[in-house]
């Protein structure tokens, strides 16, 4: 039987403050476990074994400690019970071991780190990238300050999501962080580390349905027929923008990654990083037009998105396609478009066109590198409508 009690050992100073421990006891033999807890001799009820305060500044001081002494003697009854279901003889020694190497690896911020670690030495790296994003993310919330994976409760999970709410952030965009945070702690609590208190059943993690954006074949002429030789950022994004186009939607990683072998025959063949599908493009003029205008491209890369090779080029690509977005933007004022222009929205306008032209789904599908029809007719399902309604006119007015 293995106890374990709070206890405070005042300041040997006058007006100093005391530091809380723990005792631990085991076979009779006390340990003692320090903590970074320091309050006043006033302020513990040695009576109760509590902090306490009358005072209104030390208020949420005190609290704050009250709350972590909790999680602290609950971690430690933890450790205590698996010790104790393992069948192997333990000392108090190793109860407090057991405990200091939680706080050194459990904590949100270090376990997060590891799993950061495993995903980059298993070349997941985009993975190890969101992860990171989420991090940085919840760090900046905690002003640094970490916490432990047992300590993770719905009060905190609210105010992170308000936190973001504050800062103007989308559903989706609190949700891309929380599912994050979410898949954090359930791997914690598959490897035993934790018990699931479900910290994010108050919190939204699912996927609000996003109106999606396409241009019209007659908006995305007025574009390319811009003249936009004196602004060579907006020239290049303009290019890109239509190069992703006429690649059937290509993403921008993928634009940014193909490779000058990839072009072979007449076609570009490359695999999708996202699904791995392998697609073939036939390479046309309008195409080859733009390839011409960056000649002085001496990358092995095709198109001219990576430029500095040798260093990290994920952070190239990302920073080429920020450039590119921000450029996009410029060219939506200039035709007066009401929505926000980004290279995804090529790909959106490719399928709309798709349709439009009265290509069946299953083209459109295997054009874009869906994994499965029902993916392509979720993603239409939400495109630009106007050849349907303009069909409903003409069947309402022959009535």
């Amino acid at each position: 039987m293995t106890s374990i009690k709070i206890k405070f050992r005042p300041s040997t100073i006058a007006d100093h403050e005391g530091t809380i421990y723990y005792q631990i006891i085991h076979e009779r033999k006390p340990r003692q476990l320090l903590s970074n807890y320091h309050i006043f001799i006033h302020e513990w009820d040695e009576k109760r074994q509590m902090v306490t305060t009358n005072e209104s500044d030390r208020k949420y001081l005190i609290q704050s400690i009250h709350e972590r002494i909790r999680w602290d003697i609950e971690r430690l009854s933890s450790i205590i019970r698996k010790l104790e279901s393992s069948g192997w003889h333990y000392t108090s020694d190793d109860v407090i071991r057991e405990f200091e190497r939680h706080s050194k690896e459990y904590t949100i911020f270090n376990f997060m780190e590891s799993l950061i670690a495993k995903f980059k030495q298993n070349n997941k790296t985009r993975t190890s990238e969101t992860y990171r994003s989420a991090l940085n993310s919840f760090k900046k919330f905690r002003n640094d300050e970490d916490i432990m994976l047992d300590c993770l409760n719905s009060d905190i999970m609210e105010a992170y999501e308000a936190w973001h709410r504050s800062r103007g952030n989308t559903a989706n965009t609190i949700s891309f962080y929380t599912r994050i945070l979410r898949a954090v702690y359930n791997r914690a609590v598959e490897e035993e580390i934790i018990e699931n208190r479900n910290p994010f059943k108050r919190v939204y993690t699912g996927v609000a349905k996003t109106e999606k954006r396409a241009l019209t074949l007659p908006v995305i002429k007025k574009i390319k027929e811009l003249d936009l030789s004196m602004t060579p950022a907006l020239d290049y994004a303009r290019d890109m923008f239509l190069m992703s186009f006429y690649l059937r939607g290509m993403s921008i990683i993928d634009m940014a990654f193909l490779r000058k072998n990839d072009l072979v025959n007449g076609s570009v063949v490359y695999r999708r990083r996202k699904t791995g599908q392998k697609l073939t493009i036939l390479w046309t003029s309008e195409m080859q037009s733009i390839l011409e205008k960056y000649s002085e491209n001496a990358s092995q890369y095709l198109l001219p998105i990576i430029k500095n090779v040798g260093i990290n080029e994920r952070v190239c690509y990302r920073n080429a396609g920020y450039n590119i977005n921000r450029s996009l933007k410029k060219i939506a004022k200039i035709i007066n478009l009401d929505f926000k222009l980004t290279m995804y929205v090529a790909r959106h306008s490719w399928a709309s066109a798709a349709k439009t032209k009265g290509i069946p789904i299953s083209v459109i599908s295997e054009g874009m590198g869906h994994e499965s029809e029902a993916t392509t007719q979720i993603y239409l399902a939400s495109l630009d409508t106007s050849v349907v309604d303009r069909a409903n006119d003409l069947i309402i007015s022959s009535i």
